[in-house]
């Protein structure tokens, strides 16, 4: 189905990169020597990287000739992400943060919270050809809500409650978070009020975010309601979610029906705290949050738990790509450095002394053969020479002319004071 489909009036949408065809690793062996390392051991995992890469290409997406407005008031480039019932959501750049357009009232900014997308700013704007309120809140690329994870593949019965659900150990994971949230927002003095499968994202694996918080308190801003009262019908709306997602059901349901088919999935634990916060609909001592989470505190540890593990992982993998920003600086100093079409008539600047060692060192590090005269591609040994570079080691290497006619012999550190003074040099002329 063509693009126009879904965005009537806009054309030409850049072509999206085709992560599917990128050449796949080999496998990864696990008792490899020095010298026969892959390229998956000196950078993140592919799967990790293929999310990132995604990510990035939807924070920049743009929408050629688009019949949406340029800008709205100080925010341009918008991209359309949901559209149901003519409530649009948008991504926008402000400088040189994004953001999602949404509306918002200015309470919410002072709740900040890992478990509730940010609230930025609420105006009114006219760009869209009406009066409309617009509310700027954080832009999560390529998150998708619990409906659309859990219940999309069963829209087609959504009076029937599927034997497929959330593995109770996920769903103790959303319990958390999305008490985590409330926490944060009922200390706050304020509510949710808007507590839906629709309006909860899921921003990375098992990490959700409470999403549209604040609308109605725009929307009804005249409906004077008692704050006890609607931060109880958070509780309550917390727990007809979990049941929802429990029984893989996103429509209208019976509860007892639901409850019934609830039970018959998990556990006697997590049907108790559920049905705990459906209870919240009428007014009991000591509904509050608070009181949940004491509840749930053995949960809150499993998933604090977790999360360390999860930290852990990640910061293992940024470990992989500690050396690649020094290696990329080494490469641009030397790409500026090398082989200047503007000054190669400049005697000062010519292939010789220090910059003949730079050149002859490049193809040392990159143009290494074999002994049949063959390309060498390892990888190894390019980085290595890269982070000797960086670390100017005193140890020395021989560097051949490619006429074979000239051989120097030269340390590290040389090779670093020569690129260091070039580089310095060309900051020089570029600054006169």
């Amino acid at each position: 189905m063509g693009s126009g489909t879904y965005f009537p009036g806009t054309t030409n949408y850049p072509q999206q990169l085709q992560h599917h065809l990128y050449a796949a690793l080999p496998p990864h062996r696990e008792l490899s020597q020095p010298n026969q390392r892959t390229a998956r051991d000196f950078f993140i995992p592919e799967n990790l990287r293929q999310i990132l890469a995604r990510k990035s290409e939807a924070s920049r997406m743009t929408i050629p000739n688009s019949t949406l407005p340029p800008a709205i008031a100080h925010f341009h480039s918008l991209v359309p992400l949901v559209n149901n019932n003519k409530k649009t959501s948008y991504r926008v750049n402000e400088a040189t943060s994004e953001h999602a357009i949404r509306n918002i009232q200015q309470n919410w900014k002072r709740v900040r919270n890992g478990s509730v997308v940010s609230v930025h700013l609420a105006f009114t704007n006219s760009g869209f050809g009406d009066s409309s309120l617009i509310f700027v809140t954080d832009f999560h690329p390529l998150a998708e809500t619990l409906a659309q994870k859990h219940f999309a593949s069963s829209q087609r019965y959504t009076n029937r409650y599927s034997t497929s659900h959330v593995p109770e150990e996920t769903m103790w994971s959303y319990i958390v978070q999305i008490a985590n949230a409330l926490k944060s927002i009922h200390s706050a003095g304020l509510a949710a009020r808007v507590i839906d499968a629709t309006k909860v994202l899921l921003t990375d694996e098992g990490r959700i975010r409470l999403n549209a918080c604040g609308i109605l308190d725009v929307v009804q801003a005249d409906a004077h309601q008692a704050l006890a009262d609607i931060q109880r019908l958070d509780l309550h709306l917390f727990g007809k979610l979990v049941l929802a997602l429990g029984t893989n059901n996103g429509g209208q349901h019976n509860q007892t029906e639901a409850s019934q088919s609830f039970s018959k999935s998990y556990s006697p634990r997590i049907r108790q705290v559920t049905s705990w916060l459906l209870e919240c609909i009428s007014p009991r001592p000591n509904d509050s949050i608070d009181n949940f989470l004491l509840q749930i505190s053995s949960e809150v540890a499993s998933t604090l738990d977790g999360t360390l593990h999860q930290n852990d992982a990640l910061m293992s993998n940024l470990g992989t790509e500690l050396e690649n920003g020094r290696v990329a600086r080494l490469n641009i100093k030397m790409s500026m450095v090398l082989e200047r079409p503007e000054y190669k008539d400049d005697p000062h600047w010519a292939a010789h002394g220090s910059r003949e060692c730079l050149r002859l060192f490049r193809d040392y590090v990159f143009h290494q053969v074999d002994a049949q005269g063959r390309p060498s591609t390892d990888l190894g040994h390019i980085i290595g020479c890269l982070n000797r570079l960086d670390a100017g080691s005193e140890e020395k290497i021989m560097l051949t002319t490619r006429d074979e006619e000239t051989v120097i012999v030269v340390s590290y550190k040389e090779i670093k004071a020569a690129l260091d003074g070039a580089f310095l040099d060309l900051y020089r002329r570029a600054t006169r």
